[in-house]
């Protein structure tokens, strides 16, 4: 059963490279990182974004996030403001000039997945979604990780 977990988490990382790599190559063309792209792409929403909801999404610790949105911001591609609900938080917007952006980068990378996503039939991609979808959440929930090595592991983190 352990090699089957192995094999488990060979085949999701190698995927989510490939799938990145590929992204990164077609968002390297507009000058564009996956990082960067996933910032716009959540603020394309429109409802703005607090800092940890932006690093938890473009999967990056808070001290880098800070220093991609310095150079969003920079780009006029993004502005920050102070959240009304809670004055100590700062949220962050896409401009005009970073929506016109992130259709243009949108459309790339939609284009590009449809080269690559018919090689799925339909109800495979349904199903791998879902199931990765299930994973994400038992995963995030914590399930099947026993409160002290849980515990064994926030210590070393400290």
């Amino acid at each position: 059963m352990a090699r089957r977990s192995v094999e488990l988490l060979d085949l999701l990382t190698r995927a989510e490279r490939l799938a990145a790599r590929r992204v990164q190559s077609v968002l390297a063309e507009y000058d564009c990182t996956v990082e960067a792209w996933r910032v716009l792409d959540l603020l394309a929403d429109g409802d703005g974004h607090h800092m940890t909801a932006l690093a938890e999404h473009a999967f990056l610790p808070a001290p880098t996030l800070t220093k991609l949105v310095d150079q969003l911001v920079d780009q006029n591609l993004v502005f920050r403001r102070i959240d009304p609900a809670d004055r100590r938080r700062v949220l962050a917007h896409l401009t005009p000039r970073g929506s016109d952006r992130h259709r243009l980068l949108a459309d790339a990378v939609r284009a590009d997945r449809g080269a690559w996503e018919p090689l799925l039939d339909p109800e495979d991609g349904r199903r791998l979604a879902l199931l990765l979808d299930r994973l994400t959440s038992a995963l995030h929930r914590g399930d099947g990780v026993s409160a002290a090595r849980a515990e064994r592991s926030a210590g070393r983190a400290r």
